[in-house]
């Protein structure tokens, strides 16, 4: 997940900053996977972090796919945007300090679950979990093609392409988003009908880059090479990117 703090307007970036934890150095992106880390801990949160969808539709719809494994509505990733979105409105109506909510947890919860629905298979198929019960090769590596989409790509681009560094990959990726990208960025940030957050857009997207890139020649067994990285790499660059002008754009929103 990025995190560019530098596109947070004065108030969010106050905000942040006064939410954040002191061991984070006002650095968002240094937290953006405390979600992940406390699954084992608030076991409640797992289902937030994905959407199962009907097999082979590549469609999403809130009301049939947002849901846990015993069917509660909303409890899934799009439902976690918003709910900790709403949490966070609160925070110029009352002191954070005297806020019903933890708004330390809700920034951290939302910042990495905006990443998390950008990740394709995230929003993938129910039967296969996302890809996590499909086992691939990557390159010559056992992995589960959810691995693949969270981890592999982008370490394989960091080792090629910028010496091992995940600096340079993310200074790629702004670099793009001034230049490539400037042109799509506002329709990125927009969120419709004056929405605060719009994860049932992301979700959309997500599982049709699911369908047409993450599964997409893929079976149990398939050996993931060249072909499969250099294709789908600019698709991992541009959901890193759009969920990091999105989360900036969203903060704005909530903070004013």
């Amino acid at each position: 997940m990025l995190c560019f703090q530098s596109r947070l307007r004065e108030a969010a970036a106050d905000a942040v900053k006064q939410l954040l934890p002191e061991s984070a150095d006002n650095d968002l992106g240094s937290v953006c996977t405390w979600a992940d880390h406390v699954k084992f801990h608030y076991h409640w949160s797992s289902a937030l972090h994905f959407i199962d969808t009907p097999d082979n539709l590549c469609t999403y719809q809130y009301n049939r796919d947002c849901k846990d494994e015993d069917g509660v509505k909303g409890r899934c990733v799009a439902g976690a945007i918003n709910n900790y979105t709403t949490q966070l409105l609160s925070y110029n109506s009352a002191s954070s300090s005297h806020s019903e909510y933890n708004l330390t947890e809700a920034l951290l919860f939302l910042s990495h679950f905006i990443g998390d629905i950008h990740q394709p298979l995230h929003v993938g198929f129910t039967s296969d979990r996302g890809g996590n019960t499909i086992d691939v090769h990557w390159y010559t590596r056992k992995q589960v093609l959810h691995h693949v989409w969270d981890n592999n790509i982008i370490e394989t681009a960091e080792e090629r392409f910028y010496n091992s560094n995940i600096d340079g990959l993310v200074d790629a990726i702004q670099q793009n988003i001034t230049t490539d990208w400037a042109d799509l960025v506002k329709k990125w940030e927009t969120c419709s009908a004056n929405n605060t957050a719009c994860p049932d857009v992301y979700a959309s997207e997500g599982i049709k880059a699911a369908c047409d890139w993450a599964y997409k020649g893929v079976s149990e067994g398939s050996v993931l090479e060249d072909e499969y990285f250099n294709s789908r790499l600019p698709i991992v660059k541009l959901r890193l990117a759009q969920g990091g002008v999105r989360l900036a754009a969203t903060l704005n929103r909530i903070f004013g």
